[in-house]
């Protein structure tokens, strides 16, 4: 099986606790070869750590190194990085948040066209096989009504049941440059003037409820309005009603309930006499399977409740094997960073619904 030569951009908790045990459990489809990040410290004890023979500050040292491909998991925004490593001709892994503004989206994925590379984002919930499950189940008729509740504590809970290495020698100068870009990003997808709450839930759209918008895409295509957005606990709370072409409704909320430790994100599916619910684990989490409770009526009437058996099989694992298959056996991207457009835009169309008060057309 070919190798990929892969070099990682940021060394901190989601490398060090997903991804790069799992390259060392992939070693027959990848090989790191450079660990960069803007802590000398984090590059280098994850280099020395996992074996990778090179690690470096600098991402251009990387890219002009022997990487036929990058993982990009560092601090957002990761525009300027994404853009130099598909110009430069390297296959992209981008982890959530892929970008912030449509403009940054449409840059990205022509890029990508470009240079002719697999550009494939870090979704990984879609290739939980609960969430294939879920989607099997859901084949062939339309919900009248769908839920989505992310409970959501500090991760700093769930980190501490790992070793993670932090350093405290970012230069103060990359932070600035970072804040600046991250903080230009949002000024081109939502403008100037914006309030301080609806900033804050356009991050955590972005950044965490992102995996429950993409999975409702998959599942159900583009919305047709943002009905109405409610923002609460000044920012630290969204609820969104969102409109489907079919009439059905969506209630999605995320809530911000930092010291509390049981992480909930649910995704419930009724129809008229069915439903499907779909339980995730936190994403700092290393073999805890999802869960999926199956409700229908049988042919004679009778109210019937299944729990298929989850595969033992990593999420992330998954989606860095289909990474190697997009790459070396020219596999269809199932997660392209061309579709994860539809979700920069359904991000900011329901950032769009809270400030105006009133409800938006998707695409609008």
């Amino acid at each position: 099986m070919k190798r990929i030569k892969i070099g990682i951009v940021g060394c901190g908790a989601i490398a060090q606790v997903q991804h790069m045990p799992n390259f060392h459990d992939l070693q027959d489809r990848f090989e790191v070869t450079w660990a960069c990040d803007v802590s000398a410290g984090a590059a280098q004890y994850v280099a020395n750590k996992y074996n990778v023979p090179n690690h470096t500050t600098d991402y251009r040292e990387l890219l002009d190194g022997d990487v036929d491909a990058v993982l990009l998991c560092h601090r957002d925004p990761k525009t300027e990085i994404a853009l130099a490593s598909l110009n430069a001709g390297k296959h992209m892994f981008i982890e959530k948040p892929v970008c912030f503004s449509k403009e940054e989206a449409q840059s990205i994925t022509d890029a990508a066209a470009s240079a002719g590379v697999v550009a494939q984002t870090g979704y990984m919930k879609v290739y939980d096989p609960a969430f294939e499950i879920t989607a099997d189940a859901t084949q062939g008729w339309d919900p009248a009504f769908v839920q989505v509740n992310h409970l959501h504590p500090n991760n700093n809970l769930h980190l501490a049941q790992f070793h993670i290495e932090r350093f405290d020698d970012v230069p103060p100068e990359a932070g600035e440059a970072s804040s600046a870009a991250r903080d230009a990003a949002f000024k081109q997808a939502m403008g100037e003037n914006v309030a301080p709450e609806a900033k804050s839930i356009f991050f955590t759209l972005s950044g965490s409820m992102i995996h429950d918008l993409y999975g409702l895409r998959l599942l159900f295509g583009n919305p047709s309005r943002i009905v109405s957005t409610d923002v609460w606990q000044n920012g630290r709370a969204v609820s969104t009603n969102i409109e489907y072409p079919s009439g059905a409704r969506c209630i999605a909320s995320w809530v911000d309930l930092p010291d509390l430790w049981d992480f909930k994100e649910t995704l419930e599916i009724y129809g008229d006499d069915r439903r499907v619910i779909l339980t995730y684990p936190t994403g700092f989490s290393r073999g805890q399977l999802s869960r999926v409770t199956l409700q229908h009526i049988d042919e004679n009437g009778r109210h019937v409740t299944e729990e298929p058996a989850i595969d033992w099989a990593s999420p992330f694992v998954r989606e860095l094997e289909h990474f190697h298959d997009c790459v070396v056996e020219g596999a269809a991207c199932h997660t392209p960073m061309a579709d994860a457009r539809q979700d920069i835009q359904l991000v900011i169309n329901i950032t769009q619904a809270y400030i105006n008060g009133a409800p938006v057309k998707f695409g609008a």
